[in-house]
Protein backbone atom coordinates (compact mmCIF):
# COMPACT_ATOMS: atom_id res chain seq x y z
CA UNK A 1 0.00 0.00 0.00
CA UNK A 2 1.33 3.44 -0.94
CA UNK A 3 1.75 5.79 2.02
CA UNK A 4 0.35 9.29 1.52
CA UNK A 5 2.76 12.16 2.00
CA UNK A 6 1.79 14.51 4.82
CA UNK A 7 4.34 17.14 3.81
CA UNK A 8 2.33 18.44 0.86
CA UNK A 9 0.12 21.50 1.40
CA UNK A 10 -2.46 19.97 -0.94
CA UNK A 11 -2.31 16.66 0.95
CA UNK A 12 -2.87 17.37 4.65
CA UNK A 13 -3.35 14.64 7.26
CA UNK A 14 -6.67 12.83 7.46
CA UNK A 15 -7.74 14.97 10.45
CA UNK A 16 -6.96 18.12 8.49
CA UNK A 17 -8.74 16.77 5.40
CA UNK A 18 -11.86 16.21 7.49
CA UNK A 19 -11.50 19.69 8.99
CA UNK A 20 -11.10 21.24 5.52
CA UNK A 21 -14.11 19.34 4.19
CA UNK A 22 -16.21 20.56 7.09
CA UNK A 23 -14.98 24.17 7.33
CA UNK A 24 -12.82 24.94 4.27
CA UNK A 25 -15.44 27.12 2.63
CA UNK A 26 -15.40 29.44 5.66
CA UNK A 27 -11.63 29.81 6.06
CA UNK A 28 -9.51 32.63 4.70
CA UNK A 29 -7.84 32.33 1.31
CA UNK A 30 -4.43 32.37 2.99
CA UNK A 31 -5.32 29.50 5.32
CA UNK A 32 -6.69 27.40 2.48
CA UNK A 33 -3.53 27.89 0.41
CA UNK A 34 -0.90 27.68 3.16
CA UNK A 35 1.23 24.62 3.81
CA UNK A 36 -0.37 22.36 6.42
CA UNK A 37 2.06 21.20 9.09
CA UNK A 38 0.99 17.95 10.75
CA UNK A 39 3.96 17.08 12.98
CA UNK A 40 6.77 18.97 14.74
CA UNK A 41 9.21 17.40 12.25
CA UNK A 42 7.67 19.20 9.26
CA UNK A 43 8.92 22.67 8.35
CA UNK A 44 8.64 25.49 5.85
CA UNK A 45 9.84 24.95 2.29
CA UNK A 46 11.26 28.49 2.16
CA UNK A 47 11.60 31.43 4.60
CA UNK A 48 8.44 33.49 4.94
CA UNK A 49 6.09 30.68 3.86
CA UNK A 50 2.61 30.72 5.41
CA UNK A 51 2.05 27.60 7.50
CA UNK A 52 -1.08 26.32 9.24
CA UNK A 53 -1.78 23.62 11.77
CA UNK A 54 -4.22 22.31 14.32
CA UNK A 55 -1.55 20.07 15.84
CA UNK A 56 -0.96 20.93 19.50
CA UNK A 57 2.63 19.65 19.51
CA UNK A 58 3.50 21.92 16.57
CA UNK A 59 1.95 24.95 18.27
CA UNK A 60 3.58 24.21 21.63
CA UNK A 61 7.02 23.68 20.06
CA UNK A 62 6.71 26.87 17.99
CA UNK A 63 5.90 28.88 21.13
CA UNK A 64 8.63 27.24 23.24
CA UNK A 65 11.28 28.01 20.60
CA UNK A 66 10.33 31.68 21.05
CA UNK A 67 10.04 31.44 24.86
CA UNK A 68 6.40 32.52 24.47
CA UNK A 69 3.80 31.68 27.09
CA UNK A 70 0.10 31.03 26.40
CA UNK A 71 -2.02 34.07 27.17
CA UNK A 72 -5.33 35.77 26.56
CA UNK A 73 -6.53 39.37 26.38
CA UNK A 74 -8.31 40.22 29.65
CA UNK A 75 -11.98 41.06 29.24
CA UNK A 76 -12.48 38.91 26.13
CA UNK A 77 -13.70 35.80 27.96
CA UNK A 78 -16.73 33.91 26.59
CA UNK A 79 -18.71 31.32 28.57
CA UNK A 80 -15.99 30.82 31.19
CA UNK A 81 -13.24 30.26 28.57
CA UNK A 82 -10.42 32.51 27.35
CA UNK A 83 -11.43 34.77 24.49
CA UNK A 84 -8.70 36.24 22.31
CA UNK A 85 -5.78 33.81 22.36
CA UNK A 86 -2.29 35.25 22.27
CA UNK A 87 1.27 34.45 23.27
CA UNK A 88 3.27 36.50 25.72
CA UNK A 89 6.70 36.92 24.12
CA UNK A 90 9.55 38.00 26.40
CA UNK A 91 10.68 41.57 25.83
CA UNK A 92 7.60 42.71 23.90
CA UNK A 93 5.42 45.47 25.27
CA UNK A 94 1.97 46.39 24.15
CA UNK A 95 -1.41 45.23 25.32
CA UNK A 96 -1.63 43.75 28.79
CA UNK A 97 -1.96 39.98 28.53
CA UNK A 98 -3.11 37.45 31.10
CA UNK A 99 -1.03 34.29 31.19
CA UNK A 100 -3.07 31.08 31.15
CA UNK A 101 -2.22 27.39 31.19
CA UNK A 102 -1.63 25.39 28.03
CA UNK A 103 -4.70 23.32 28.97
CA UNK A 104 -6.90 26.46 29.04
CA UNK A 105 -5.36 27.79 25.82
CA UNK A 106 -5.91 24.53 23.92
CA UNK A 107 -9.41 24.02 25.35
CA UNK A 108 -10.44 27.37 23.90
CA UNK A 109 -8.56 26.65 20.64
CA UNK A 110 -10.35 23.31 20.24
CA UNK A 111 -13.82 24.45 21.31
CA UNK A 112 -13.70 27.25 18.73
CA UNK A 113 -12.30 24.97 15.97
CA UNK A 114 -9.45 27.43 15.33
CA UNK A 115 -6.56 27.06 12.92
CA UNK A 116 -3.10 28.32 13.88
CA UNK A 117 -1.45 30.20 10.99
CA UNK A 118 2.22 31.00 11.51
CA UNK A 119 5.68 31.52 10.07
CA UNK A 120 8.85 29.82 11.19
CA UNK A 121 11.14 32.42 9.62
CA UNK A 122 10.85 35.79 7.92
CA UNK A 123 11.85 36.09 4.26
CA UNK A 124 15.28 37.28 5.41
CA UNK A 125 15.76 34.02 7.35
CA UNK A 126 15.38 35.49 10.86
CA UNK A 127 13.04 33.71 13.26
CA UNK A 128 9.45 34.97 12.98
CA UNK A 129 6.96 35.53 15.80
CA UNK A 130 4.08 35.96 13.33
CA UNK A 131 0.94 33.98 14.08
CA UNK A 132 -2.76 34.41 13.47
CA UNK A 133 -5.85 32.43 14.39
CA UNK A 134 -8.34 31.66 11.67
CA UNK A 135 -11.87 30.67 12.59
CA UNK A 136 -14.47 29.05 10.35
CA UNK A 137 -17.06 30.97 12.38
CA UNK A 138 -15.72 34.49 11.80
CA UNK A 139 -17.90 36.93 9.95
CA UNK A 140 -17.20 37.39 6.29
CA UNK A 141 -17.40 40.66 4.35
Amino acid sequence: MKKESTNNPRNPSLANKEYLQKYGENLSYTTKHAKWINTPDEHEDYPGQALVTRNKEVIHQWAEERKAKPATVPGTEHNQRPGVLRFDFPGYGGRELQKISWAEWFKSFDSRELVFMFQENLKNGRQSNFFHMDSPFREHD
